[in-house]
């Protein structure tokens, strides 16, 4: 015995009702792939961009800098053999300006970065709190941030000059140092040359980290003070014990930044020396830095083989410090909880 399915009437479409039914499906498809294609592919195309940029302004030199460390790359000599080997990089174990270079470098880095994000680590917790004109407040300590860097370096040029400079007679005030004979000399010796330097640097970022901190902070709900404070704890507790440990993340942040700005520190050595042109920092290479040094070595010497080795041992010490600091972070952090 044979059956027959019954048909129901909506599906039983002839003619211009079921030619409409197929341009519908045929609408529906491309619309399927065009919203497959916005969640699959557009993504990448966005962020593409970047990487191309990347490409050809960052990854681009830096192989290409690694091939001309390899040669013999002199702009005075042309005639030397093509390829130096590992010959530029032996010559950094016994450059005395190198590891001259590298001591004023970490010296200045210690003296800037340290002090520097402790300083803005109090800002934000001060600015955190309820303050009269808090907008005003924190647009103040983002100001030195957004001064050009070279007005503000010339500026503390004057600011630590040895006859006139501000720095002696306030110091002089609280009977440091002196005046006249008596004054101090912050080009004379590396200890005053890294204090100067170190002090244009903290003045420059500390209240841009102090806003990334400040941020950070105000996402930390007021229920998780209002509690400690219920068991005792004080402000200053409160902000080693709670605050320090869940911005965690920021804190490692600017540790990367500082670190990598720090040992890349360029501008302000760099004017702080009265003959400028000379890039020597100062005259025995009291504050002389790395970067410095590579300037010197590729455009004063001409040798772009050795500054380019040069320029590749710094990069690998960066990437090194900049590990050993994330993970002293990471641990230091998270001992607080």
């Amino acid at each position: 015995m044979s059956t027959t399915r019954a048909v129901p009437p909506s599906s039983r479409r002839t003619g211009p009702e079921r030619d409409a039914s197929g341009a519908g499906e045929r609408s529906l498809g491309w619309r399927d792939r065009l919203y497959r294609f916005d969640l699959r592919y557009l993504p990448y195309l966005m962020v593409a961009p970047f990487f191309l940029l990347f490409g050809v302004f960052g990854l681009f030199p830096l192989l290409f800098n690694g091939v001309v460390a390899l040669r013999n790359y002199r702009l005075d000599d042309p005639t030397l053999p093509y390829w130096a080997g590992l010959a530029n990089f032996t010559r950094l174990g016994g450059d005395e300006d190198f590891w001259n270079a590298l001591y004023n470098t970490f010296g200045i880095f210690l003296l800037s970065s340290v002090p520097q994000l402790l300083l803005a680590l109090v800002v934000a917790w001060l600015l955190n709190r309820r303050l009269r004109a808090q907008t005003w407040w924190r647009v103040g300590v983002l100001l030195p941030y957004v001064t050009p860097i070279v007005a503000s370096t010339m500026v503390f040029s004057v600011f630590f000059s040895r006859s006139f400079g501000m720095a002696n007679w306030l110091l002089a005030e609280v009977g440091i140092g002196g005046t006249g004979d008596a004054a101090i000399d912050w080009r004379a010796d590396k200890p005053h040359a890294w204090i100067a330097i170190a002090t244009m640097v903290n003045w420059k970022w500390i209240g841009y980290n102090a806003l990334l901190y400040l941020a950070a902070m105000q996402s930390i709900p007021r229920d998780v003070y209002e509690a400690s404070a219920i068991d005792g704890a004080g402000p200053w507790r409160q902000l080693w014990r709670i605050t320090v440990p869940m911005i965690q993340p920021v804190i490692v942040f600017t540790v990367v930044l500082s670190t990598i700005g720090g040992l890349q520190l360029f501008t302000e050595p760099m004017l702080f020396d009265l003959n400028a042109q000379a890039a020597t920092g100062g005259p025995n290479g009291e504050w002389q830095t790395i970067a410095q040094l590579i300037y010197k070595v590729g455009w004063k010497d001409l040798n772009l083989g050795y500054a380019a080795a040069m320029s590749w041992a710094l990069f690998l010490i960066i990437l090194l410090v900049t590990g050993l600091n994330t993970l002293l972070t990471n641990r230091l952090s998270g001992g607080r909880r």
